[in-house]
């Protein structure tokens, strides 16, 4: 195991035996024992956990309603509280370790990837600058640190000039993460050994604490295939109770799991109660929190952008804390446990967790505003250029109907682009709601002016900047595409694609599965479709390969591959509105919806 296992990568012993003398000083208590044979001492430590999770680099406070959080206020109403942004954050995380010391800060996973542009623009090395002054000590991987590759992520982890982009200031070279990436489930396809470290071990005064990090082992069905091309994914009990067992034998017996992988709780205010044994939460993370070794004290998750402190019981019918922060910022969770110094381990009754909305009425942190206005400076030529206008807020990740009105407008730009025969011939086109990363918003978020859509801005909704591609289907498989929405590997959580103008159909989310698509009802431009007939279908490179549970996708033909989503976006914005003309919120007439249902991405 290397070195960064047990005390960190970048941290030396000499700075180790240091802090660890210091605090060990500072936790002596001031009452003699009776009988006069020494001090008194303490049988617990305690230690105080901030976990973060899906910050995707949002360093300036997220727009619209990506950047508000569901409370209930004094009057019982349910309200929507501005908040996130890393200058609040900072302050917020540094108020909550005061009166802490022992306290450690985590992550699980998605820092980066899906970035606005000050972030995106240079390859995520301000936010992970900003997590580096944040004081991170360590993170799980998310599907999202894959979006550029392994060798994008070591150098996110261990520094250096990007390999094309190289360094963006002279003389200023990037110095990488100071705090640790694991991966334990994320292998090497032929070696079998973990690309990063699989796990942590921080030194309390004594008591060992180990944190093993790993992601959803569905990432490569939601990450691009070059992103994790060369790479296996391992289920994520399987591995975190491997990790476990290794980590006791090393006689590290309090553990954390950081997982990219998450649930859906009953309710969308941020402190809700899960209820007893965690009723009120469902997903992924159920079941694999009732299986992880009891020795986990407590679990920090991600992936779905909820927010949850829940008790959901361990192997043994133990209840067992259970939290996620939202996403963007917008929230941390504050955990406090002690640590039984004779035995190791997490005291489990001990273990409270509690969100705390990272509110914009905070001090500022100077450093984040410093690190932003640098970054912003160096952006400013591209992100402020106007590419269009729009006449009201056009939601996107916003909202919550299945069919969304941003994804209308993403859907129809990629079809005006690619529908020319030289361009691909499209007839149809499919964008996917997770790569729906923001809203439109109406207000200017700067001096621009109301109803302008910058190039920054454009770049929030469609950060991937995805190679468009347009294939040929039957009409069969245009069929068994509007299935897979609800069916195979999305029964469980419908993804419902944004489809462009001319295609309408109706989804009866009171039916089950496949049967969910009312066949007859699916039309293209006023005309059934034809089983047999061809159609020439445009999506993104990550649909077209069949990512996101819509093999349907990579059985298509005749593969022309085009510009770039964002590009095709905002060509469309700029060609289809003007200030005396701005482009209107979409009427959402193209799926009926019978009955209810909502899609996860």
């Amino acid at each position: 195991m290397p070195i960064s296992a047990s005390i960190g990568r970048r941290r030396t012993a000499l700075a180790f035996v240091a802090a660890a003398t210091l605090f060990g000083t500072m936790a002596l208590p001031a009452v003699a024992e009776a009988h006069g044979h020494g001090w008194n001492k303490p049988k617990t430590e305690d230690l105080q956990l901030l976990a973060i999770n899906d910050l995707h680099g949002n360093l300036e406070p997220p727009a619209g309603s990506s950047g508000t959080v569901k409370e209930i206020d004094a009057t019982g109403a349910t309200v929507s509280t501005p908040a996130g942004g890393v200058e609040y954050l900072a302050t917020a995380l540094r108020q909550a370790r005061q009166g802490h010391p022992n306290t450690v800060t985590v992550a699980a996973g998605d820092l980066v990837g899906a970035s606005p542009l000050v972030s995106a623009l240079f390859h995520d090395e301000p936010t992970v600058e900003a997590m580096n002054k944040l004081g991170l000590d360590v993170t799980s991987v998310g599907n999202h640190e894959f979006d550029e590759g392994k060798a994008e992520l070591l150098r996110l982890q261990n520094g250096g000039c990007h390999p094309t982009d190289g360094c963006y200031v002279k003389g200023r070279k990037f110095k990488g993460a100071d705090f640790e990436y694991l991966a334990a489930n994320v292998t090497n396809e032929k070696t079998g050994r973990p690309i990063l470290d699989p796990y942590w071990i921080k030194n309390v005064h004594g008591v060992k604490v180990g944190f093993i990090g790993a992601t959803l082992e569905g990432t490569p069905n939601i990450v691009t295939a070059e992103g994790v091309k060369g790479l296996k994914f391992g289920d994520e009990v399987e591995t975190i109770n491997k990790y476990a067992a290794e980590l006791k034998r090393k006689g590290v017996n309090s553990i954390v799991a950081l997982i990219h992988e998450g649930g859906l709780p009953a309710s969308q205010v941020y402190n809700y109660d899960c209820g007893a044994a965690g009723a009120g939460i469902s997903g992924p993370i159920v079941d694999i929190a009732k299986q992880l070794d009891p020795a986990i004290g407590a679990i920090v998750t991600g992936h779905t952008h909820n927010a949850y402190s829940c008790a959901i019981p361990d192997p043994n019918g133990v209840p067992r804390s259970v939290t996620s922060a939202a996403s963007f910022g917008r929230l941390f969770t504050e955990i406090n446990l002690k640590l039984d110094k004779r035995t190791g381990a997490i005291v489990r009754p001990s273990v409270t967790a509690a969100n705390h909305i990272v509110r914009r009425t905070v001090d500022k942190a100077p450093d984040m505003t410093d690190l932003i206005a640098y970054y912003s400076k160096l952006a400013a030529p591209i992100a402020g250029r106007a590419v269009g206008f729009i006449g009201g807020d056009i939601n996107g990740r916003g909202s919550s109907d299945l069919e969304k009105p941003l994804g209308d407008v993403i859907a129809d730009a990629q079809l005006a682009g690619l529908a020319p025969a030289e361009k691909g011939g499209a007839q149809v086109a499919f964008m996917n709601p997770g790569g729906i990363r923001s809203d439109l918003v109406f207000k200017a978020s700067g001096s621009e002016g109301d109803g302008v859509v910058t190039y920054g801005e454009a770049f929030t909704v469609q950060p991937f900047t995805n190679m468009m591609q347009v294939k040929t289907l039957t009409g069969a498989q245009l069929i068994q595409l509007l299935q897979q929405q609800v069916s195979g590997l999305n029964e469980a959580a419908p993804k419902i694609l944004q489809s462009s103008k001319g295609l309408t159909y109706t989804l009866d989310m009171n039916k089950t599965g496949a049967a969910r698509v009312l066949v007859d009802s699916v039309k293209l431009n006023g005309a059934a479709i034809n089983p047999t007939a061809a159609y020439r279908v445009a999506a993104n490179e990550f649909l077209a390969g069949g990512g996101d549970g819509f093999p349907a996708f990579a059985a298509g033909t005749d593969k022309l591959v085009g510009a770039s989503d964002l590009d095709l976006f905002t060509a469309y914005l700029t060609a289809n509105s003007t200030a005396a003309a701005p482009l209107a919120v979409p009427a959402q007439d193209r799926i009926k919806i019978i009955g209810v249902g909502q899609d996860v991405d």
